[in-house]
């Protein structure tokens, strides 16, 4: 399970900001403006600094993910607060621990299951709305794509090696990967990608460039990858430069969005 958490000053920063916006200049004929006072420092109460760690240690965690009950949260304190007093662990961890995996376990199955229904219940809606534009073209496999502008000349193999630029994306067009970020083009055999870049690459031909729209059974399926939740529609913008042999021996590099 991919937990993700922010912790950044630039929002108190922010808020500074905002203050400093919102003060009275005097402008006297004549005269020069004399310049604005330094807004005094913020100090916090040692009490209010540690709530803050607190906090932050519960999103490293992933406390909102788990789902924990009022009681479970509860134990959870409790079981920080003999931690912080320095005193052993109030259970034997060789015996616990089965069960204690056991469970977080079932809790991050929850979590994923949760995030399934979701993003399923997403990409319906999507590709149900994505039938209103005439130019998608739909696949027997699910697959959809739009020529954004063609090329010339031959179409890729799945044999093949390709060269493109590409953006990923998700349905909320959130970027999980792009070439064009990076500054520099990507190379793939077409047949050791996700099955949607397989079949939709050899849509276009050198110097064209489309849009893929891949259901989650044509990329990660249940699984997540990098910053893809599970069972996610990706949204790939790609421009094919160029279409080479592969190599007998070439390696299998990592998939579009996988990181």
């Amino acid at each position: 399970m991919k937990l993700k958490y922010i912790l950044t000053i630039s929002l108190l920063a922010a808020g500074l900001t905002a203050v400093r916006a919102q003060e009275v200049k005097l402008n006297i004929p004549g005269q020069t403006p004399s310049a604005a006072p330094a807004a005094p420092a913020v100090v916090y109460p040692d009490a209010q600094l540690v709530e803050e760690f607190g906090w932050f240690m519960g999103k490293r965690v992933g406390l909102t993910e788990l789902a924990f009950t009022k009681t479970e949260v509860e134990a959870f304190l409790k079981g920080i607060a003999t931690a912080a007093s320095g005193k052993d662990s109030p259970y034997e961890l060789e015996k616990i621990g089965p069960a204690m995996d056991e469970f977080m376990q079932k809790k991050q199955a929850a979590y994923l299951g949760k995030m399934k229904s979701q993003s399923l219940a997403a990409s319906n809606a999507f590709f149900t709305k994505l039938k209103e534009n005439k130019s998608i073209v739909e696949l027997p496999s699910g697959l959809r794509y739009e020529i954004v502008k063609p090329g010339e000349g031959a179409f890729p193999k799945a044999t093949e090696t390709v060269k493109v630029h590409y953006t990923g994306t998700l349905i909320d067009g959130t970027v999980f990967d792009s070439s064009v970020q990076r500054g520099e083009p990507a190379e793939f055999p077409l047949d050791g990608v996700i099955p949607g870049w397989t079949e939709g690459i050899q849509k276009i031909n050198k110097g064209g460039k489309l849009k893929l729209y891949i259901p989650p059974q044509l990329a990660y399926g249940d699984d997540g990858k990098g910053g893809i939740p599970p069972s996610s529609t990706l949204i790939f913008e790609v421009e094919l430069l160029d279409i080479k042999a592969t190599p007998a021996a070439a390696a299998m590099p990592v998939a579009p969005g996988a990181k």
